[in-house]
């Protein structure tokens, strides 16, 4: 199983994980019987849509489309920081 996409709560995720399914995708959301813990734990990446290894590339493309404002799960920066979040946090004004 390979992490298909980050998601930011359990409906982002059930989005996520309805749009795959539609396309013929098994997926899997996980760590969503974590967010009780929240406030103890660290809330980034709690929750994951999960794909099987032979299916992550046709699901990257179909949450790319579902979900366009938003990097890959891949796209990661070396802290493990989602892209997208690094994107938001040093956009510039407009």
């Amino acid at each position: 199983m390979q992490t298909a996409y980050h998601a930011e709560s359990i409906v982002d995720a059930q989005i996520a994980k309805d749009a795959l399914e539609h396309e013929g995708i098994p997926a899997f959301i996980t760590g969503a019987a974590l967010i009780g813990g929240i406030g103890r734990l660290p809330v980034r990446d709690v929750i994951r849509v999960l794909v099987p290894d032979v299916a992550l590339e046709s699901a990257l493309k179909v949450l790319a489309e579902v979900f366009p404002d938003r990097a890959p799960a891949r796209a990661r920066s070396p802290g493990g920081e989602p892209a997208w979040a690094l994107r938001k946090r040093h956009a510039k004004p407009a």
